[in-house]
């Protein structure tokens, strides 16, 4: 549907316009806010940059719960400034968005009403100290497989907010696999916390690039554009070569049966996810939906009287100006 939808908003522009469009991007251009685009491309754009957005703040909420309970002070300052981080990457990528004409309140909005999504891995809880190594290691992992290629996606504003963003994700995942290293060279209850967390947050973080090609309806017309970089289907293949060597290198076990590596190919063989699963996920039936939503909601609310408040700062201040002049 939403294919169809971006295809016949497209056939209804000037072919020329649409020619000239598509030979920037071919030859490696960057758009920019005040240039000329397509109707999809802009409603892609939103689509993908707010949906990232949405999960760098949802993103929170599970690492934060760990926060006052991380096992020493070290850990505590490590995850506040992860934390912390994760806040000012979606501050990047909604200023990015608000270059495209639609409003942060709006974007919240449409999250807080379901329209739009975020990743489906913060529907999943963080039950143990090891699920904080998983988190960096796993999640933080694939993230960076996603966006290292974003760097250079051809929308301007979103390729440089991408810069900052993966040099700090780059910390995150490498902070994620020193506490996977300290817990599976501890002790025995420790190396089990470990293996369990992986176990849980292996699937769900092979879901994080997406659906398989086959199934995607976004990739096509994204990739034309070099909104995309890489297929999900090449990313997690590159998540899975880069990560197995790891687990195997911790003394860990990748929870598939079926995962070896293949001469032949040069790559890791493996299981596809439970795509039920994720799509059942998306659809809000995941195990931390509702919990995860109601939070943000709550904080949207009690956040009302600030945002009130300056609005009516901002408000006195320009017609006092217009009263100056």
């Amino acid at each position: 549907m939403y294919a169809q939808m971006i295809k016949s908003e497209a056939s209804q522009e000037d072919p020329e316009a649409l020619k000239a469009f598509q030979d920037r991007i071919d030859a490696g251009s960057k758009i920019e806010p005040k240039d000329w685009m397509p109707e999809g491309y802009r409603k892609t754009l939103i689509r993908q940059i707010g949906q990232h957005a949405h999960s760098e703040i949802v993103g929170q909420l599970p690492e934060g719960n760990w926060i006052s309970r991380a096992p020493t002070l070290e850990r505590k300052a490590i995850l506040l400034a992860k934390v912390q981080d994760e806040a000012g990457h979606g501050l990047y990528l909604y200023c990015a968005a608000e270059t495209l004409g639609v409003s942060r309140d709006q974007l919240t909005r449409d999250l807080l009403s379901g329209k739009m999504k975020y990743s489906s891995i913060f529907n999943y809880p963080t039950l143990t100290w090891a699920d904080m190594g998983a988190v960096g290691w796993l999640v933080d992992g694939a993230a960076i497989m996603n966006q290292v290629p974003l760097q250079r996606t051809s929308y301007g504003p979103y390729a440089r907010a991408m810069v900052r963003i993966c040099k700090e994700e780059s910390f995150h995942q490498r902070q994620g696999f020193d506490i996977m290293m300290k817990m599976a060279n501890g002790t025995d209850a420790q190396r089990r916390m470990a293996q369990d967390a992986l176990n849980r947050f292996w699937y769900p973080s092979l879901m994080m690039f997406g659906p398989s090609d086959k199934e995607s309806v976004h990739s096509e017309q994204s990739m034309a554009w070099k909104i995309k970089m890489n297929t999900n289907d090449e990313l997690r293949q590159k998540f899975v070569d880069q990560t197995a060597p790891q687990a195997e290198y911790l003394g860990l076990t990748v929870p598939d049966e079926h995962l070896k590596f293949n001469e032949e190919s040069g790559h890791y063989d493996f299981s596809e996810p439970d795509w039920d699963e994720f799509f059942q996920v998306l659809k809000g039936n995941g195990p931390c939906n509702t919990e995860r939503l109601a939070a943000r909601n709550k904080a949207w609310d009690d956040g009302r009287w600030v945002r009130e408040g300056l609005l009516a700062h901002a408000k006195k201040k320009r017609n006092a100006a217009i009263a100056a002049e």
